[in-house]
């Protein structure tokens, strides 16, 4: 067991010391970069001290590597680093595995050419990816929600194409985004108020949400304020930059669609789920995409749809569709919604809700249907690039019928820190209830430690938070607050398959494999945490794909927490001398004899065309 800083002798505490000095100077660096990048405000007093760097000076010599594995004994010519060059100017908004030349060359039935298709080894990248001239740290939420500057995203088709519809407007040198949507141009708090009558919103029992073709993601945006977090997800189309308006706002996003291959969740993860005349096809394909909805929906949890063909006997002419097409659309979606024994508890205007059953019990009318509808393949969560089935996801067993379906969670917040029920049945192999308390605990202690490295992590300058090895999402955790959110990412070659545990939390997460691009726009994150990474992706794909993978999706400026054994950060401390980054190597909080390192980097501030950077 490592020692505790309690019973360490004076060689610890002088680590510790190192420790917290070297958090300050970063923090003054931090804050320093963050005035410089356009709306920080910072005070003065620390840019002083920045300028100056006397403490920093001293920091700066001290022998950090004295336990750093041998990085000592290597000779010049081998410890520098590669020098990663800028990409052109046209990569800008680069999404490597929905890139759109790519996507034109594949299917266009059932969204094929929409889905993922990541480049070959011999097209990937290996260049930094740029930001547009005149790039600037987001507004700090909740100002971001409402305002994005041009710069970062300078996309004005959505101004036109959305104008009448309250979506998003450009004023001057920001976009404005007013809280409307095609379902709900009288604001999305007022839509959400008329969901909440009917769903439990305010008592925290909806915690987690699934947004399909979220546009501006404008429902997840006004959500958060009722202390829910929605998945939100569209695919990169014609309507150019809408996942990236959604995450320049601080709102959580990837880019995604329901075409033939499984969404990237565990069952039974969201408590609702919605589409906003998302244009899905919910009826075609023998309700395959309302079946893999139900396949991420919880045992009571809700869908909601408005828009077509809700309503169709009123709006038949104002949408300028058919009577009958929209009639036996709805016809379709009500069956679809029978067979998968969903109780419909609400149509109003052009708003339908209906709720998932508990469990198997509850549906009688499944009992007597003689149709072979369940998934014969055993419930699993392996769902990376599996194709959807035409089938129904079959309840976990329970032994009475008012019993929920793989166990009843508690109301938010109250769920975050209860034993979630995939951990107390033992569904996750290895890890017991006593392995989930302590897995808590400890990362209490890291994120306190890493809160004195860094200290605007409580402030709001990282609203975009992305845990690239979550484990059971005890970062997050420890983390939660209302000025940030984490996304959760479980390694598709993960040990274990905590997914399911991290919703059950009501937090958000998302299975990924990291030899391959994330699902999102460049300069998406503020904060990345990349705890045992490096050690679990070791011989599995090249190391550089992943660091330029975390630098395209950091915003400059932002910073990235390495956690790993010191032999491998060692490593990814060199390859990132050679990518603008800047870095500082410290101690395990526990003292020097742990061999487990902690690694905090900081992106340099630089823009296409442009050396310019916050390099000192």
């Amino acid at each position: 067991m490592a020692p505790k800083p309690s019973s360490v002798d004076g060689r610890t505490r002088s680590s510790v010391q190192i420790f917290i000095v070297v958090g300050l100077c970063l923090f003054f660096y931090i804050l320093g970069a963050w005035q410089r990048s356009g709306f920080g405000k910072g005070d003065s007093i620390a840019m002083e001290i920045t300028k100056s760097g006397s403490d920093c000076n001293i920091v700066s010599n001290l022998n950090f590597e004295t336990h750093h594995g041998g990085e000592a004994e290597t000779n010049d010519s081998e410890s520098q680093s590669k020098i990663l060059e800028p990409c052109d100017a046209q990569y800008t908004d680069y999404t490597p595995c929905q890139d759109q030349r790519r996507a034109m060359t594949f299917p266009r039935n059932n969204m094929i050419y929409r889905e993922r298709h990541c480049p070959a080894e011999e097209e990937k990248l290996h260049c930094l990816i740029p930001a547009p001239k005149g790039y600037v740290t987001p507004f700090p939420w909740p100002k971001s929600r409402d305002y994005v500057p041009f710069a970062n995203a300078p996309y004005k088709s959505l101004t036109v194409e959305k104008a009448v519809q309250n979506w998003i407007q450009y004023e001057g040198n920001v976009f404005r985004f007013p809280g409307g949507g095609t379902q709900f141009p009288q604001g999305a708090d007022k839509y959400i108020d008329q969901l909440a009558a009917v769903i439990p919103i305010k008592d925290g029992t909806v915690r987690t949400a699934l947004d399909t073709g979220c546009g501006v993601a404008s429902w997840g945006a006004y959500l958060l304020s009722r202390n829910v977090l929605a998945m939100s997800f569209a695919p990169r189309d014609s309507h150019e930059a809408q996942v990236q308006f959604a995450l320049e706002r601080g709102v959580p996003a990837v880019i995604g669609v329901l075409g033939t291959i499984k969404l990237p969740y565990p069952s039974r993860a969201f408590d609702m789920a919605h589409c906003s005349r998302c244009l899905i096809p919910w009826g075609g394909n023998d309700g395959t995409y309302l079946m893999e909805v139900d396949r991420v929906l919880r045992p009571g949890g809700y869908w909601v749809l408005s828009g077509p063909p809700i309503n169709w006997k009123t709006n038949y002419k104002s949408w300028q569709r058919p009577r009958d097409e929209l009639e036996e659309e709805q016809r379709k979606i009500e069956d679809i919604a029978k067979l998968l024994c969903w109780e419909k508890k609400f149509e109003k205007g052009e708003i339908a809700i209906w709720q998932k059953r508990v469990n198997a019990d509850s549906c009688p009318d499944r009992q007597d249907d003689s149709r072979d509808i369940f998934c014969k393949s055993p419930v699993s969560d392996d769902v990376w690039y599996e194709k959807m089935e035409t089938c129904v996801t079959p309840y976990p067993s329970v032994e009475s019928s008012d019993e929920v379906a793989g166990g009843k969670l508690k109301t938010f917040p109250s769920r975050l820190y209860d034993v979630p029920p995939r951990i107390s049945s033992g569904s996750v192999p290895g890890i017991s209830v006593e392995a989930y308390h302590e897995d808590n605990n400890k990362w209490k202690r890291h994120v306190k430690a890493y809160k004195k490295i860094n200290k605007l992590i409580d402030t709001g300058r990282y609203r975009n938070i992305m845990d690239m090895n979550a484990g059971l999402g005890s970062f997050a955790a420890a983390l939660e607050s209302s000025k940030l959110w984490v996304m959760n990412v479980v390694p598709t070659i993960a040990e274990k398959n905590t997914l399911g545990a991290i919703f059950e939390r009501g937090l958000i997460g998302i299975y990924h494999d990291w030899c391959e691009a994330f699902s999102t726009y460049p300069r998406t994150y503020d904060l990345i945490h990349a705890h045992g990474l490096f050690s679990l992706y070791k011989d599995k794909c090249n190391m550089e794909d992943i660091l330029l993978e975390m630098d395209r999706i950091l915003r400059p400026e932002g910073a990235v927490v390495f956690r790993d054994e010191v032999d491998v950060l060692v490593k990814v401390k060199k390859m990132i001398g050679g990518m603008r980054w800047d870095a500082k190597m410290v101690d395990h909080e526990d003292g020097p004899l742990v061999p487990e390192k902690v690694l905090i980097a900081v992106k340099q501030y630089w823009v296409v065309g442009g050396n310019n950077s916050t390099s000192h």
